[in-house]
């Protein structure tokens, strides 16, 4: 990766993802699996395949 593009704190456990509901598409950033969204569906990782 060329110098400049480096994603900060990327690997950095600590730093909070990104979870997807898989219901209704509603995005939020969290430390931990945030639970289940407010439309009853349950949220992914971004970062995780669903494969």
């Amino acid at each position: 990766m060329p110098h400049g593009q480096d994603v900060e704190r990327k690997n950095d456990p600590t730093s909070p993802s990104k979870y997807e509901c898989l219901q209704c598409g509603d995005i939020t950033e969290a430390n931990s699996h945030p639970g289940a969204c407010e439309c009853g569906g349950e949220y992914q990782n971004r970062a995780k395949s669903l494969e």
